[in-house]
């Protein structure tokens, strides 16, 4: 027999982690089945991950007979690999509605029951946000790896390894996608509040000098280019978010207003509607 939820999200520990299990499992296994369709469109998608490559390439005059600068390989092994890194990157954006809804699932049970409505909204918009994100970043890798091999010397020629571009590509699509649902984490927060907008107003500029630092950090190639292509649309998102806070406490302001606890002081006690009779 299933044992109950607690109505307050409390679990034993040993509980804790089993349920952080089946989520990982469910996650793992939706990556595999949607990373295992991708298998099977190798050439599609790798030709779309190979375009940003191609485009610096051609700019700099480097083409060859197929159109695209030539990527190198070493082991005899590599060729296999390469598919499944192909179809492992695609099944993780493909799949990135259940395990983004496995997240919040894991997170839900220690939020109150009047909290987790708040489920479909962050599924809802955070699949969204990943996406955009890696679509960015999409768009951002020509531009970062033009800026990257600007500074070889004349008369080189780049030999990339396709094992070291899917690993930068991989790195790029990733951790922008994650970054882009930074700001939905602020705003679930201010939701349940553990943060208010007056904290994140009163600490606006040390958190987005502290965005660029992590954008910096964050992205694999740590070119200027890109670690701006990366902070201000996150600076932008985490301004939305804090004028969301902003909306939201307001509100709870003004509804406790009018509530009739609200001229009383912290220590008096609350009036009671006891039954007469």
């Amino acid at each position: 027999m299933p044992r109950k939820r607690d109505p307050e999200g409390r679990m034993p520990l040993g509980e804790h982690l089993r349920e952080l299990r089946a989520r990982l499992l469910k996650s793992l296994f939706a990556i595999f089945v949607a990373s295992a369709v991708s298998f099977a469109f190798f050439d599609r998608i790798w030709a779309i991950l190979r375009r940003p490559y191609c485009e610096v390439h051609q700019t700099h005059a480097l083409q060859t007979a197929s159109g695209c600068g030539t990527l190198v390989f070493e082991s005899v092994f590599d060729p296999i690999l390469w598919h499944v890194k192909v179809a492992v990157i695609a099944g993780l954006v493909l799949a990135s509605p259940i395990w983004l809804y496995q997240l919040w699932a894991f997170v839900t049970p220690g939020l109150h029951s009047n909290e987790r409505r708040y489920a479909l909204q962050f599924v809802g918009t955070a699949v969204p946000l990943f996406l955009g994100g890696a679509t960015l970043a999409y768009f951002v890798m020509a531009k970062g790896l033009q800026v990257l091999l600007h500074f070889a010397p004349a008369g080189t020629v780049s030999l990339i390894s396709i094992d070291h571009y899917l690993s930068y590509a991989f790195a790029m699509l990733l951790m922008f996608g994650l970054s882009f649902d930074i700001p939905l984490l602020v705003v679930l927060l201010n939701r349940i509040g553990v943060l208010s907008y007056r904290r994140l107003a009163k600490s606006r500029r040390v958190s987005y000098f502290l965005v660029f630092v992590f954008s910096a950090i964050a992205t694999p190639s740590g070119d200027p280019f890109t670690m701006l292509a990366l902070g201000i649309p996150l600076v932008v998102l985490l301004e939305i978010a804090t004028q969301i806070a902003r909306v939201h406490d307001a509100r709870k302001e003004r509804a406790f207003a009018a509530s009739p606890y609200a001229g009383l002081s912290d220590d008096e006690p609350s009036p009671l509607d006891l039954p007469t009779g």
